[in-house]
Protein backbone atom coordinates (compact mmCIF):
# COMPACT_ATOMS: atom_id res chain seq x y z
CA UNK A 1 0.00 0.00 0.00
CA UNK A 2 0.97 3.76 -0.78
CA UNK A 3 2.15 5.50 1.82
CA UNK A 4 -0.72 8.49 0.66
CA UNK A 5 -3.01 5.64 1.24
CA UNK A 6 -2.55 5.53 4.66
CA UNK A 7 -3.13 9.71 5.35
CA UNK A 8 -7.04 8.77 5.45
CA UNK A 9 -7.06 6.02 8.13
CA UNK A 10 -4.40 7.81 10.32
CA UNK A 11 -6.00 11.25 10.56
CA UNK A 12 -9.48 9.49 11.27
CA UNK A 13 -7.96 6.80 13.95
CA UNK A 14 -5.79 9.33 15.93
CA UNK A 15 -8.73 11.59 16.85
CA UNK A 16 -10.25 8.06 18.36
CA UNK A 17 -6.71 7.30 20.05
CA UNK A 18 -6.92 10.68 21.45
CA UNK A 19 -10.30 10.22 23.22
CA UNK A 20 -9.45 7.17 24.60
CA UNK A 21 -5.93 8.05 26.20
CA UNK A 22 -7.68 11.92 27.51
CA UNK A 23 -10.16 9.13 28.99
CA UNK A 24 -7.94 6.91 30.80
CA UNK A 25 -5.67 9.99 32.04
CA UNK A 26 -6.26 11.96 35.44
CA UNK A 27 -5.45 14.96 36.51
CA UNK A 28 -6.88 18.57 34.98
CA UNK A 29 -4.08 19.53 33.13
CA UNK A 30 -2.64 16.25 31.54
CA UNK A 31 -6.04 16.14 29.82
CA UNK A 32 -5.52 19.65 28.26
CA UNK A 33 -1.98 19.33 27.15
CA UNK A 34 -2.67 16.09 25.93
CA UNK A 35 -5.70 16.89 24.10
CA UNK A 36 -3.62 20.53 22.37
CA UNK A 37 -0.55 18.39 21.53
CA UNK A 38 -2.36 14.79 20.26
CA UNK A 39 -4.92 17.74 17.69
CA UNK A 40 -1.45 18.93 16.55
CA UNK A 41 -1.55 15.24 14.38
CA UNK A 42 -4.20 15.55 12.47
CA UNK A 43 -3.39 19.07 11.85
CA UNK A 44 0.19 17.88 10.62
CA UNK A 45 -1.24 15.24 8.46
CA UNK A 46 -3.85 17.92 6.85
CA UNK A 47 -1.00 20.23 5.88
CA UNK A 48 1.03 17.58 4.01
CA UNK A 49 -2.18 16.40 2.48
CA UNK A 50 -2.57 20.26 1.18
CA UNK A 51 0.92 19.52 -0.15
CA UNK A 52 1.07 16.50 -1.30
CA UNK A 53 -2.10 17.20 -3.55
CA UNK A 54 -1.27 16.47 -7.29
CA UNK A 55 -3.24 19.35 -9.11
CA UNK A 56 -2.08 17.84 -12.63
CA UNK A 57 -3.83 14.49 -11.71
CA UNK A 58 -6.74 16.28 -10.04
CA UNK A 59 -9.97 14.51 -9.14
CA UNK A 60 -10.04 11.70 -6.19
CA UNK A 61 -6.41 11.14 -4.72
CA UNK A 62 -5.18 9.15 -1.19
CA UNK A 63 -7.98 6.77 -2.04
CA UNK A 64 -8.71 3.67 0.16
CA UNK A 65 -11.06 1.35 -0.66
CA UNK A 66 -11.85 -1.90 2.07
CA UNK A 67 -14.48 -3.73 2.07
CA UNK A 68 -16.77 -3.58 5.23
CA UNK A 69 -20.19 -5.25 4.63
CA UNK A 70 -19.52 -7.16 1.94
CA UNK A 71 -22.97 -8.91 1.55
CA UNK A 72 -24.91 -5.39 1.04
CA UNK A 73 -21.38 -3.71 -0.63
CA UNK A 74 -20.72 -1.33 2.23
CA UNK A 75 -16.95 -0.63 1.82
CA UNK A 76 -14.70 1.26 3.64
CA UNK A 77 -14.15 3.98 0.68
CA UNK A 78 -12.03 6.76 1.33
CA UNK A 79 -10.65 9.78 -0.73
CA UNK A 80 -10.23 13.88 -0.87
CA UNK A 81 -10.26 15.85 -3.52
CA UNK A 82 -9.85 19.54 -4.47
CA UNK A 83 -13.09 20.26 -2.26
CA UNK A 84 -12.17 18.23 0.46
CA UNK A 85 -8.77 18.77 1.34
CA UNK A 86 -9.04 22.36 1.96
CA UNK A 87 -12.01 21.49 4.67
CA UNK A 88 -9.80 18.94 6.21
CA UNK A 89 -7.65 21.28 7.28
CA UNK A 90 -10.24 24.07 8.11
CA UNK A 91 -11.88 21.08 10.38
CA UNK A 92 -8.28 20.20 11.68
CA UNK A 93 -6.90 23.65 12.30
CA UNK A 94 -10.20 25.08 13.78
CA UNK A 95 -9.95 21.69 16.31
CA UNK A 96 -6.61 22.27 17.40
CA UNK A 97 -7.57 26.10 18.02
CA UNK A 98 -10.97 25.53 19.81
CA UNK A 99 -9.07 22.82 22.22
CA UNK A 100 -5.96 25.31 22.94
CA UNK A 101 -8.44 27.89 23.63
CA UNK A 102 -10.91 25.60 25.99
CA UNK A 103 -7.30 25.41 28.27
CA UNK A 104 -7.99 28.17 29.56
CA UNK A 105 -11.99 28.41 30.46
CA UNK A 106 -13.13 24.92 30.79
CA UNK A 107 -13.06 23.93 34.45
CA UNK A 108 -15.77 21.46 35.00
CA UNK A 109 -15.65 17.63 33.83
CA UNK A 110 -12.92 18.54 31.99
CA UNK A 111 -12.03 14.61 30.79
CA UNK A 112 -15.88 14.47 29.34
CA UNK A 113 -15.31 17.84 27.61
CA UNK A 114 -11.93 16.84 25.39
CA UNK A 115 -13.40 13.31 25.05
CA UNK A 116 -16.05 14.95 22.85
CA UNK A 117 -14.23 17.52 21.17
CA UNK A 118 -12.27 14.30 19.47
CA UNK A 119 -14.65 13.08 18.67
CA UNK A 120 -16.48 15.53 17.21
CA UNK A 121 -13.23 16.20 14.92
CA UNK A 122 -12.87 12.26 14.29
CA UNK A 123 -16.71 12.69 12.88
CA UNK A 124 -16.60 15.94 10.96
CA UNK A 125 -12.93 14.89 8.64
CA UNK A 126 -15.08 11.78 8.50
CA UNK A 127 -17.89 13.07 6.38
CA UNK A 128 -15.66 15.07 4.34
CA UNK A 129 -13.33 11.92 3.23
CA UNK A 130 -16.58 9.29 3.11
CA UNK A 131 -16.96 8.12 -0.35
CA UNK A 132 -19.18 5.38 0.55
CA UNK A 133 -23.02 6.05 1.29
CA UNK A 134 -23.26 3.91 4.77
CA UNK A 135 -19.98 5.21 5.92
CA UNK A 136 -20.68 9.11 5.17
CA UNK A 137 -23.94 8.26 7.25
CA UNK A 138 -22.53 7.17 10.13
CA UNK A 139 -19.67 9.68 10.43
CA UNK A 140 -23.07 12.37 9.80
CA UNK A 141 -24.96 10.64 12.56
CA UNK A 142 -22.04 10.47 14.86
CA UNK A 143 -21.29 14.31 14.75
CA UNK A 144 -24.79 14.99 16.55
CA UNK A 145 -23.77 13.52 19.32
CA UNK A 146 -20.39 15.04 20.70
CA UNK A 147 -22.28 18.48 19.57
CA UNK A 148 -25.32 17.14 22.33
CA UNK A 149 -23.31 16.81 24.38
CA UNK A 150 -20.89 19.96 24.31
CA UNK A 151 -24.12 22.16 24.14
CA UNK A 152 -26.18 20.43 26.87
CA UNK A 153 -23.24 19.76 29.37
CA UNK A 154 -21.24 23.26 29.03
CA UNK A 155 -24.09 25.48 27.23
CA UNK A 156 -25.88 28.39 28.80
CA UNK A 157 -28.87 28.69 31.03
CA UNK A 158 -31.15 27.47 28.12
CA UNK A 159 -28.68 24.22 27.19
CA UNK A 160 -31.46 21.86 27.58
CA UNK A 161 -33.79 23.16 24.85
CA UNK A 162 -31.13 24.34 22.60
CA UNK A 163 -29.32 21.05 23.04
CA UNK A 164 -32.59 18.82 21.77
CA UNK A 165 -33.60 21.42 19.27
CA UNK A 166 -30.61 20.91 17.23
CA UNK A 167 -30.75 17.48 17.90
CA UNK A 168 -34.07 16.87 16.82
CA UNK A 169 -33.95 19.12 14.02
CA UNK A 170 -30.82 17.33 12.32
CA UNK A 171 -31.92 13.94 13.10
CA UNK A 172 -35.48 14.61 11.26
CA UNK A 173 -33.22 15.80 8.68
CA UNK A 174 -30.94 12.72 8.49
CA UNK A 175 -34.10 10.43 8.03
CA UNK A 176 -34.94 12.26 4.66
CA UNK A 177 -31.35 11.76 3.87
CA UNK A 178 -31.69 7.73 4.72
CA UNK A 179 -34.28 7.65 2.58
CA UNK A 180 -32.74 9.27 -0.05
CA UNK A 181 -29.83 6.72 0.34
CA UNK A 182 -31.90 4.13 0.01
CA UNK A 183 -33.67 5.31 -2.93
CA UNK A 184 -30.34 5.80 -4.90
CA UNK A 185 -28.94 2.11 -3.87
CA UNK A 186 -32.29 0.47 -5.32
CA UNK A 187 -31.52 2.38 -8.24
CA UNK A 188 -28.10 1.81 -8.99
CA UNK A 189 -27.55 -1.13 -7.11
CA UNK A 190 -24.21 0.32 -5.29
CA UNK A 191 -23.37 2.74 -1.87
CA UNK A 192 -20.33 3.84 -3.66
CA UNK A 193 -20.49 7.56 -4.49
CA UNK A 194 -18.46 7.70 -7.49
CA UNK A 195 -20.29 4.68 -8.90
CA UNK A 196 -24.14 5.58 -7.78
CA UNK A 197 -23.10 9.00 -9.77
CA UNK A 198 -22.19 7.42 -12.90
CA UNK A 199 -24.60 5.09 -12.91
CA UNK A 200 -27.35 7.83 -13.99
CA UNK A 201 -29.68 6.74 -11.46
CA UNK A 202 -33.79 7.25 -12.57
CA UNK A 203 -31.91 8.45 -15.90
CA UNK A 204 -33.03 5.41 -17.71
CA UNK A 205 -36.38 6.17 -17.30
CA UNK A 206 -38.81 7.78 -19.02
CA UNK A 207 -38.47 11.44 -18.81
CA UNK A 208 -41.22 12.73 -16.75
CA UNK A 209 -40.82 9.57 -14.59
CA UNK A 210 -37.55 9.81 -13.89
CA UNK A 211 -37.61 13.48 -13.25
CA UNK A 212 -40.38 12.51 -10.44
CA UNK A 213 -38.37 9.93 -9.06
CA UNK A 214 -34.84 11.83 -8.89
CA UNK A 215 -36.14 14.90 -7.87
CA UNK A 216 -37.67 13.05 -4.76
CA UNK A 217 -34.30 11.86 -4.07
CA UNK A 218 -33.02 15.14 -4.58
CA UNK A 219 -35.06 16.77 -2.25
CA UNK A 220 -34.74 13.96 0.12
CA UNK A 221 -30.58 14.73 0.45
CA UNK A 222 -31.52 18.27 -0.09
CA UNK A 223 -33.93 18.16 3.77
CA UNK A 224 -31.50 16.42 5.28
CA UNK A 225 -28.58 19.09 3.95
CA UNK A 226 -30.33 21.90 4.40
CA UNK A 227 -30.83 21.79 8.25
CA UNK A 228 -27.24 21.23 8.69
CA UNK A 229 -26.19 24.49 6.34
CA UNK A 230 -28.55 25.75 7.69
CA UNK A 231 -31.13 26.79 4.48
CA UNK A 232 -33.22 29.26 5.12
CA UNK A 233 -36.30 28.38 6.53
CA UNK A 234 -34.58 25.49 7.87
CA UNK A 235 -32.23 27.22 9.96
CA UNK A 236 -34.82 27.85 13.56
CA UNK A 237 -32.61 25.81 15.82
CA UNK A 238 -29.19 27.56 14.65
CA UNK A 239 -29.33 30.80 16.68
CA UNK A 240 -30.44 28.36 19.85
CA UNK A 241 -27.65 26.19 19.45
CA UNK A 242 -25.17 28.78 19.25
CA UNK A 243 -26.38 31.49 22.15
CA UNK A 244 -26.54 28.32 24.38
CA UNK A 245 -22.94 26.67 23.36
CA UNK A 246 -19.83 26.95 24.89
CA UNK A 247 -17.41 29.50 23.01
CA UNK A 248 -15.20 26.26 21.54
CA UNK A 249 -18.46 24.75 20.95
CA UNK A 250 -20.00 28.01 18.66
CA UNK A 251 -16.57 27.93 16.79
CA UNK A 252 -17.00 24.65 15.50
CA UNK A 253 -20.62 24.62 14.48
CA UNK A 254 -20.16 27.38 12.87
CA UNK A 255 -16.56 26.76 10.90
CA UNK A 256 -16.83 22.98 10.57
CA UNK A 257 -20.68 21.56 11.27
CA UNK A 258 -22.63 23.93 8.61
CA UNK A 259 -20.08 23.40 5.91
CA UNK A 260 -20.78 19.50 6.28
CA UNK A 261 -24.53 20.12 4.53
CA UNK A 262 -22.91 22.52 2.02
CA UNK A 263 -19.93 19.88 0.91
CA UNK A 264 -23.04 17.15 0.58
CA UNK A 265 -24.98 19.76 -1.82
CA UNK A 266 -21.64 19.67 -4.01
CA UNK A 267 -20.51 15.97 -3.40
CA UNK A 268 -23.56 14.20 -3.79
CA UNK A 269 -26.70 16.27 -5.27
CA UNK A 270 -24.89 17.81 -8.39
CA UNK A 271 -23.13 15.24 -9.46
CA UNK A 272 -25.73 11.91 -9.09
CA UNK A 273 -28.98 13.97 -9.69
CA UNK A 274 -27.86 16.47 -12.15
CA UNK A 275 -31.30 16.97 -14.43
CA UNK A 276 -33.10 16.93 -10.82
CA UNK A 277 -30.96 19.52 -9.85
CA UNK A 278 -31.03 21.73 -13.12
CA UNK A 279 -34.65 21.43 -13.10
CA UNK A 280 -34.65 22.78 -9.16
CA UNK A 281 -31.69 25.34 -9.54
CA UNK A 282 -33.57 28.51 -9.19
CA UNK A 283 -35.58 27.32 -5.21
CA UNK A 284 -31.62 26.86 -4.50
CA UNK A 285 -30.83 30.15 -5.45
CA UNK A 286 -34.32 31.52 -4.03
CA UNK A 287 -33.46 30.55 -0.81
CA UNK A 288 -30.03 31.13 -0.66
CA UNK A 289 -31.26 35.28 -1.78
CA UNK A 290 -33.54 35.40 0.70
CA UNK A 291 -31.39 34.16 3.59
CA UNK A 292 -28.44 36.84 3.04
CA UNK A 293 -30.80 39.45 3.04
CA UNK A 294 -33.21 37.95 5.55
CA UNK A 295 -30.15 37.04 8.29
CA UNK A 296 -28.82 40.22 7.59
CA UNK A 297 -31.94 42.06 8.66
CA UNK A 298 -32.37 39.93 11.46
CA UNK A 299 -28.58 40.67 12.74
CA UNK A 300 -29.64 44.29 12.95
CA UNK A 301 -32.28 43.91 15.23
CA UNK A 302 -30.43 41.73 17.55
CA UNK A 303 -29.14 42.99 21.24
CA UNK A 304 -27.30 39.79 22.28
CA UNK A 305 -23.79 39.81 20.37
CA UNK A 306 -23.74 35.96 20.18
CA UNK A 307 -27.38 35.51 18.67
CA UNK A 308 -26.00 38.33 16.07
CA UNK A 309 -23.27 36.08 15.04
CA UNK A 310 -25.11 33.05 14.76
CA UNK A 311 -27.49 35.04 12.60
CA UNK A 312 -24.67 36.41 10.96
CA UNK A 313 -24.62 32.79 9.73
CA UNK A 314 -27.52 31.68 8.21
CA UNK A 315 -26.74 35.29 6.05
CA UNK A 316 -23.19 34.04 4.92
CA UNK A 317 -24.52 30.80 4.12
CA UNK A 318 -26.84 32.19 1.74
CA UNK A 319 -24.21 32.87 -0.61
CA UNK A 320 -22.86 29.68 -0.58
CA UNK A 321 -26.25 28.42 -2.11
CA UNK A 322 -26.77 31.35 -3.84
CA UNK A 323 -23.75 30.23 -5.65
CA UNK A 324 -24.07 26.46 -5.63
CA UNK A 325 -27.83 26.86 -7.32
CA UNK A 326 -26.43 29.78 -10.10
CA UNK A 327 -24.13 26.50 -10.95
CA UNK A 328 -26.91 24.32 -10.91
CA UNK A 329 -28.91 26.04 -13.59
CA UNK A 330 -26.45 24.63 -16.26
CA UNK A 331 -25.72 21.46 -15.61
CA UNK A 332 -26.91 19.93 -18.31
CA UNK A 333 -26.05 20.38 -22.13
CA UNK A 334 -29.19 21.69 -22.71
CA UNK A 335 -29.71 23.89 -20.10
CA UNK A 336 -26.06 25.33 -20.54
CA UNK A 337 -27.49 26.22 -24.37
CA UNK A 338 -30.54 27.55 -23.04
CA UNK A 339 -28.94 30.63 -20.56
CA UNK A 340 -26.57 31.10 -23.26
CA UNK A 341 -29.34 32.10 -25.89
CA UNK A 342 -30.76 33.81 -23.54
CA UNK A 343 -28.07 36.04 -21.91
CA UNK A 344 -26.65 36.34 -25.29
CA UNK A 345 -23.47 34.52 -24.34
CA UNK A 346 -21.45 31.37 -25.27
CA UNK A 347 -21.32 28.04 -23.74
CA UNK A 348 -18.04 28.64 -22.65
CA UNK A 349 -18.69 31.61 -21.07
CA UNK A 350 -21.60 30.24 -19.34
CA UNK A 351 -19.91 27.06 -18.16
CA UNK A 352 -17.10 29.74 -16.42
CA UNK A 353 -19.66 31.50 -15.09
CA UNK A 354 -20.71 28.39 -13.53
CA UNK A 355 -17.24 27.55 -12.17
CA UNK A 356 -16.65 31.40 -10.46
CA UNK A 357 -19.97 30.78 -9.12
CA UNK A 358 -19.05 27.08 -7.53
CA UNK A 359 -15.75 28.92 -6.36
CA UNK A 360 -17.03 31.60 -4.83
CA UNK A 361 -19.21 29.25 -3.12
CA UNK A 362 -17.04 26.74 -1.77
CA UNK A 363 -13.90 29.69 -1.13
CA UNK A 364 -17.09 31.33 0.96
CA UNK A 365 -17.33 27.62 3.24
CA UNK A 366 -13.43 27.87 3.77
CA UNK A 367 -13.55 32.05 4.60
CA UNK A 368 -16.95 31.63 6.97
CA UNK A 369 -15.30 29.12 9.27
CA UNK A 370 -12.18 31.33 9.63
CA UNK A 371 -14.01 34.28 9.77
CA UNK A 372 -16.83 33.19 11.87
CA UNK A 373 -14.74 31.10 13.83
CA UNK A 374 -12.56 34.43 14.88
CA UNK A 375 -15.66 36.24 15.86
CA UNK A 376 -17.29 33.95 18.68
CA UNK A 377 -13.87 33.04 19.82
CA UNK A 378 -13.88 37.27 20.36
CA UNK A 379 -17.24 36.86 21.63
CA UNK A 380 -15.95 34.35 24.26
CA UNK A 381 -12.97 37.09 24.93
CA UNK A 382 -15.87 39.28 26.40
CA UNK A 383 -18.21 37.06 27.53
CA UNK A 384 -15.98 35.83 29.92
CA UNK A 385 -15.00 38.94 31.62
CA UNK A 386 -18.64 40.69 31.29
CA UNK A 387 -20.59 37.74 31.63
CA UNK A 388 -23.48 39.64 29.87
CA UNK A 389 -23.53 39.43 25.92
CA UNK A 390 -25.91 42.35 25.86
CA UNK A 391 -24.68 45.05 23.34
CA UNK A 392 -26.73 48.04 25.34
CA UNK A 393 -24.33 47.48 28.10
CA UNK A 394 -21.16 48.08 26.55
CA UNK A 395 -19.46 50.87 24.94
CA UNK A 396 -16.12 52.76 24.84
CA UNK A 397 -14.19 49.58 25.05
CA UNK A 398 -12.05 50.87 22.31
CA UNK A 399 -9.66 52.46 24.49
CA UNK A 400 -9.80 50.00 27.54
CA UNK A 401 -8.91 47.22 25.43
CA UNK A 402 -6.97 47.94 22.42
CA UNK A 403 -5.80 44.44 21.41
CA UNK A 404 -9.46 43.10 21.54
CA UNK A 405 -10.70 46.08 19.53
CA UNK A 406 -8.14 45.63 16.89
CA UNK A 407 -9.27 41.55 16.56
CA UNK A 408 -13.04 42.41 16.51
CA UNK A 409 -12.48 45.08 13.93
CA UNK A 410 -10.22 42.94 11.69
CA UNK A 411 -12.60 39.91 12.10
CA UNK A 412 -15.78 42.54 11.58
CA UNK A 413 -14.34 43.91 8.03
CA UNK A 414 -13.38 40.56 6.61
CA UNK A 415 -17.06 39.37 7.49
CA UNK A 416 -18.60 42.30 5.50
CA UNK A 417 -16.28 41.71 2.79
CA UNK A 418 -13.73 44.34 3.00
CA UNK A 419 -11.06 44.15 -0.13
CA UNK A 420 -7.58 42.97 1.58
CA UNK A 421 -9.27 40.74 3.81
CA UNK A 422 -10.39 37.13 2.60
CA UNK A 423 -14.65 37.50 2.40
CA UNK A 424 -14.20 40.00 -0.02
CA UNK A 425 -12.87 37.02 -2.45
CA UNK A 426 -15.70 35.00 -1.93
CA UNK A 427 -18.09 37.30 -2.33
CA UNK A 428 -17.09 38.73 -5.38
CA UNK A 429 -16.86 35.51 -7.21
CA UNK A 430 -20.12 34.29 -6.24
CA UNK A 431 -21.58 37.35 -7.58
CA UNK A 432 -19.59 37.19 -10.74
CA UNK A 433 -20.76 33.79 -11.37
CA UNK A 434 -24.29 34.57 -10.45
CA UNK A 435 -24.74 37.85 -12.04
CA UNK A 436 -24.12 36.01 -15.35
CA UNK A 437 -26.90 33.19 -14.35
CA UNK A 438 -29.27 34.86 -12.26
CA UNK A 439 -29.21 38.45 -12.13
CA UNK A 440 -32.17 39.41 -10.82
CA UNK A 441 -31.71 36.61 -7.47
CA UNK A 442 -28.38 38.31 -6.94
CA UNK A 443 -29.01 41.62 -7.99
CA UNK A 444 -31.59 41.14 -4.66
CA UNK A 445 -29.05 39.55 -2.69
CA UNK A 446 -26.53 42.17 -3.23
CA UNK A 447 -28.34 43.97 -0.73
CA UNK A 448 -26.89 42.05 1.98
CA UNK A 449 -23.88 43.30 1.74
CA UNK A 450 -25.47 47.24 2.49
CA UNK A 451 -27.03 45.28 5.37
CA UNK A 452 -23.86 43.12 6.80
CA UNK A 453 -22.04 46.50 6.71
CA UNK A 454 -24.83 47.97 8.81
CA UNK A 455 -24.77 45.56 11.87
CA UNK A 456 -20.98 44.82 11.84
CA UNK A 457 -20.26 48.68 12.26
CA UNK A 458 -23.36 50.20 14.15
CA UNK A 459 -24.29 47.17 16.19
CA UNK A 460 -21.15 45.55 16.74
CA UNK A 461 -18.15 48.21 16.66
CA UNK A 462 -20.67 51.07 17.40
CA UNK A 463 -21.84 49.29 20.59
CA UNK A 464 -19.07 47.57 21.84
CA UNK A 465 -16.26 50.43 21.44
CA UNK A 466 -17.03 53.79 20.64
CA UNK A 467 -18.90 56.36 22.27
CA UNK A 468 -17.55 56.50 26.60
CA UNK A 469 -17.49 53.63 29.42
CA UNK A 470 -19.93 54.02 32.28
CA UNK A 471 -18.70 51.55 35.03
CA UNK A 472 -22.72 51.29 36.08
CA UNK A 473 -24.32 49.19 32.86
CA UNK A 474 -22.01 46.22 33.61
CA UNK A 475 -22.30 44.99 37.13
CA UNK A 476 -19.79 42.39 37.29
CA UNK A 477 -15.95 42.44 35.57
CA UNK A 478 -13.60 39.77 36.47
CA UNK A 479 -10.30 38.60 34.39
CA UNK A 480 -10.20 35.66 32.14
CA UNK A 481 -9.34 33.27 35.21
CA UNK A 482 -12.75 34.02 36.91
CA UNK A 483 -10.86 36.88 39.31
CA UNK A 484 -12.61 40.07 40.16
CA UNK A 485 -11.37 43.42 38.76
CA UNK A 486 -12.45 46.87 38.55
CA UNK A 487 -13.15 46.91 34.55
CA UNK A 488 -12.38 45.22 31.25
CA UNK A 489 -9.21 43.54 31.02
CA UNK A 490 -7.64 43.09 27.72
CA UNK A 491 -6.84 39.76 25.87
CA UNK A 492 -4.30 36.94 27.47
CA UNK A 493 -1.59 35.59 25.96
CA UNK A 494 -3.65 32.14 25.17
CA UNK A 495 -6.86 34.22 23.70
CA UNK A 496 -3.84 36.10 21.27
CA UNK A 497 -2.42 32.60 20.41
CA UNK A 498 -6.00 31.20 19.44
CA UNK A 499 -6.88 34.30 17.32
CA UNK A 500 -3.55 34.77 15.26
CA UNK A 501 -3.65 32.36 12.77
CA UNK A 502 -7.12 33.27 11.79
CA UNK A 503 -6.27 36.57 11.81
CA UNK A 504 -2.91 36.53 9.74
CA UNK A 505 -5.71 33.96 7.69
CA UNK A 506 -7.69 36.68 6.86
CA UNK A 507 -5.04 39.15 5.56
CA UNK A 508 -3.06 35.80 3.86
CA UNK A 509 -6.35 35.01 1.82
CA UNK A 510 -7.00 38.47 1.71
CA UNK A 511 -3.92 39.30 -0.99
CA UNK A 512 -3.34 36.12 -2.32
CA UNK A 513 -6.93 34.10 -2.31
CA UNK A 514 -5.47 31.36 -4.82
CA UNK A 515 -3.51 29.27 -2.26
CA UNK A 516 -7.17 28.07 -1.77
CA UNK A 517 -8.61 28.60 -4.60
CA UNK A 518 -6.32 26.61 -6.52
CA UNK A 519 -7.95 23.54 -5.25
CA UNK A 520 -11.41 24.80 -5.36
CA UNK A 521 -11.60 26.06 -8.95
CA UNK A 522 -9.96 22.62 -9.88
CA UNK A 523 -13.00 20.75 -8.09
CA UNK A 524 -15.19 23.10 -9.94
CA UNK A 525 -13.95 22.78 -13.29
CA UNK A 526 -13.58 18.92 -12.91
CA UNK A 527 -17.46 18.41 -11.31
CA UNK A 528 -18.62 20.74 -13.99
CA UNK A 529 -17.00 18.73 -16.85
CA UNK A 530 -17.62 15.17 -15.29
CA UNK A 531 -21.81 16.32 -15.22
CA UNK A 532 -21.66 17.50 -18.61
CA UNK A 533 -19.58 14.37 -19.88
CA UNK A 534 -22.06 11.84 -18.21
CA UNK A 535 -25.12 13.54 -20.03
Amino acid sequence: MEVNQWILPAILIWPLISAIVALLLSGERAIKWWSVVASLVPLGLSIYMLLAYDFNAGGMQFELRVPWVESLGVSLHLGADGLSVPLVFLTALLSTLSIYYSTGVIRTRVKEYFVMFHLLELSMIGVFVALDYVLFYVFWEISLVPMYMLIGIWGGAGRNYASIKFFIYTLVGSVAMLLAILMTYFATGTFDMIDAAAAKPFMDLPAERGLLLSSLAFWGFFLGLAFKVPSFPFHTWLPDAHTEAPTAGSVILAGVLLKLGAYGILRIMLPTFPVAAEYWSMWLVALGAIAIVYGAFVCIAQTDLKRLIAYSSVSHMGYVMLGVGAAASVLTPEGAQRMAETFNLSTEQVMDSAAMAINGATLQMFNHGIITGALFLLVGVIYERAHTRELVRFGGLGTLTPYFYGMMLTAGFASLGLPGLAGFWAELFTFRGAFALVPYWAAFGAIGMILTAVYILWRIIQNLFLGSYDPAKVHHWTTVEGVESEGPTDMVAFEKITLWPLIITMFVLGIYPTLVLVYFNGFAVNLLQYIQGLL
